[in-house]
């Protein structure tokens, strides 16, 4: 807040004419410029990278396969959180202040949060899948069917929902008990305590993420038992051996993406160290996972460069 005491000519506030106001921070009009082109240019291929994941998956019906339900989901919740939650992040992040009231805060940081549980648990599930499909080759169809994978899907997203709610819900908690003490205008940030941020930190990423990781060695290890047998080679498809390498290495990346950012919240509460220039650098860090995951699509998997090349044709086909 304001204070005339204290109130120096380089001190820039987000309302100069509030005395209620957060204290903005100012970055050189080069630095700022290059950000705005950069993080916009991020936001551009998160939206279109996976729209046309979205576009190929629906309109090619070869495709709707219980995986590639998954990967759906996936790609509508990454362009989603491209479209909708990035580009006011981007106005928060480079002029350092939130000027789209209280209640699109909430909104906004609610939706933020709901779409990153969506992608890790849609990605816990995939794990899942990819596992059964190679440990019980035989059964996989069985077991997982089209209508299975939708309900599943349905499930994540409605739970995914709820723990946006309840984040924000005990954010505002938090906030109105230390109101004196954190409120401003032009803040918009998700206030967590100690224990609410180790708990949402693990069951939300840390727990998850390690059964992933131990999913994904246990695939590995059958696979390379499989690699001795000329009976497993036939009943496991190099489509399906290409699938789940793809889906590893989209797993690994979102991990690495993550990690840094959820440490952070852990940390940050219990050293009292935060520093905004370090929250924007974790946030976009994690953002770019939902850019990049179209992209290891597009260079390790054919069938997807196949099918998104069979689709646009056909939509420009019928221009013509």
């Amino acid at each position: 807040m304001k204070n005339n005491h204290f109130e120096t000519e380089n001190v820039h506030y987000c309302f100069e004419s509030s005395n209620t106001s957060c204290v903005k921070l100012v970055y050189p009009t080069t630095i700022q410029a290059s950000l705005y082109v950069l993080l916009g240019a991020t936001i551009l291929l998160t939206v279109l990278g996976n729209l046309l994941v979205i576009v190929t998956i629906s309109h090619c019906k070869q495709l709707h396969t219980p995986t590639n339900y998954l990967i759906l989901s996936l790609a509508v919740s990454d362009f989603l959180l491209g479209a909708v939650v990035m580009p006011p992040s981007l106005i928060r992040s480079l002029e350092t202040c939130w000027y789209l009231g209280d209640w699109f805060c909430k909104i906004h940081s609610s939706i933020d949060f709901s779409l990153s549980a969506a992608s890790i648990f849609m990605l816990y599930l995939i794990s899942i899948d990819r596992y059964i499909a190679v440990s019980r080759p035989l059964l996989y169809h069985t077991l997982i069917t089209a209508r299975v994978a939708k309900c599943m899907i349905l499930v994540c997203w409605v739970f995914s929902a709820l723990i946006g709610f309840v984040v924000e819900l005990n954010s505002m908690t938090i906030q109105n008990f230390y109101l004196t003490q954190i409120n401003c205008e032009g803040r918009c940030t998700v206030i967590q305590d100690k224990v609410s941020s180790i708990l949402s930190s693990l069951f939300l990423f840390f727990i998850p993420g390690l059964f992933m990781l131990g999913l994904y060695l246990k695939i590995l290890l059958i696979a390379h038992k499989q690699a001795r047998s000329i009976q497993s080679r036939i009943i496991l498809s190099k489509m399906e051996q290409k699938s789940t390498r793809t889906l590893g290495i989209v797993t690994a990346v979102y991990l690495s993406c993550w990690s840094p950012g959820f440490i952070y919240t852990i940390i940050d509460p219990i050293t009292g160290l935060s520093t905004p220039y370090l929250y924007d650098i974790l946030l976009w860090i994690y953002y770019l996972n939902s850019a990049m995951n179209p992209i290891i699509y597009s260079f390790l998997l054919k069938w997807f460069r196949e099918s998104l090349r069979k689709t646009f044709s056909k939509i420009f086909n019928k221009f013509d």
